[in-house]
């Protein structure tokens, strides 16, 4: 029973991949995707260091 629930849970595992795949190949995903790592790279670089002293310029 085991070997079973271990098949199925690969099998579904397989095709979600695969699902996700093919969604990440469409144009306006890529897009979407892009815009997305954009927003998070310009916040990230902008929020260590708003407000705050350099840490290289202690006195």
């Amino acid at each position: 029973m085991g070997f079973l629930k271990k098949a199925m849970k690969s099998g579904i595992a397989a095709k979600a991949a695969r699902v996700a795949q093919r969604e990440m190949s469409k144009p306006e995903n890529q897009r979407k995707a892009k815009e997305l790592l954009g927003r998070f790279t310009h916040r990230g670089g902008s929020t260590g260091t708003s407000g705050a002293a350099d840490p290289g310029t202690r006195r």
